[in-house]
């Protein structure tokens, strides 16, 4: 287990003042069965109300607004975790199976459906399906598949966007944690696997000093379901650790984006986004 100290700030800086923004930020970690989180808070500049809820999915979103001009929106969200190891768990359900469970709640039918983000191309589809007519269950199958897209895209920051689709990505062979993600939870929707898109944080280094501060950044992976829930990091291609701290999870990456808003007046912002992660213990 590791004792992980996350500083997350983003926001904008706007060439004129603008007159009002309206925003909604998912940055802040919850407890599960495999990270407690210590504590966490959120600091918005210009001070403002802050209106906190958990959303349909289970994310914590801190909803505010900011009524006065300004000519920038800096959020930062500090949190200190412990978090455990949470390495992939196969399970024997079959095929048929899961079908009947996954039929059977609203939380595993809205996994299935692709969004324009995961559409898949015809060739991540015959790679899943191929894969999956080559293991009787599905938790082996999905396994396989998620490997076999973190082998074939290349991890290259630049290429993509944040708009871009998983079929753009793949048919750049390259990307970031967020696109990887995104064919992933395509080809393993295209067979019939429950998946879903996961935000949070990983510390880029395995063997970390204690308390060094090192630069990191948001990171994607996905969880399929096989009778419970299954992490899975395929950028990396790696069991979820304690390096992994988990924010929240959705359809695609438009469900737990960090920061999303709209504002009134002036032209378009800066985007800012500095992650900062200490190892405590």
């Amino acid at each position: 287990m590791k004792r992980l100290r996350i500083e997350h700030a983003t926001g904008f800086t706007y060439p004129d003042e603008v007159g009002a923004s309206y925003n909604e930020a998912r940055m802040l970690p919850g407890s599960s069965d495999s990270q407690f989180v210590l504590s966490a808070q959120l600091d918005i500049e210009p001070s403002t109300g802050v209106n906190h809820y958990t959303d349909y999915f289970g994310t914590r979103v801190a909803s505010f607004d900011v009524l006065a001009s300004h000519s920038a929106l800096m959020i930062t969200a500090r949190s200190l975790i412990e978090v455990r190891e949470r390495p992939v768990e196969l399970s024997d359900l079959g095929w048929d199976e899961l079908r009947v469970e996954a039929a059977g709640s609203v939380r595993t039918v809205e996994m299935l459906g692709q969004t324009p983000l995961t559409d898949p191309p015809d060739e991540v589809v015959e790679l899943a399906r191929r894969l999956a007519g080559q293991h009787a269950a599905p938790s082996q199958a999905a396994l396989a598949i998620a490997r076999a897209i973190g082998d074939a895209v290349e991890y290259m920051p630049g290429v993509t966007g944040v708009h871009s689709t998983s079929a753009e990505a793949w048919a750049e062979r390259k990307g970031v944690c967020q696109d990887i993600t995104h064919i992933t939870l395509g080809a393993l929707r295209s067979v019939g696997i429950p998946t879903r898109y996961v935000s949070g944080y990983l510390h880029p280094h395995p063997n970390a000093l204690i308390g060094e501060p090192v630069d990191g950044e948001s990171h994607a992976w996905v969880e399929w379901y096989d009778g419970s829930w299954q992490g899975f990091d395929p950028t990396n291609n790696i069991d979820i650790g304690d390096r992994h701290v988990r924010v929240g999870h959705g359809r695609d990456y438009s469900d737990v984006a960090p920061l999303r808003g709209v504002y009134a007046g002036g032209d378009k912002g800066d985007l800012v986004v500095k992650v900062t992660i200490t190892r405590e213990a």
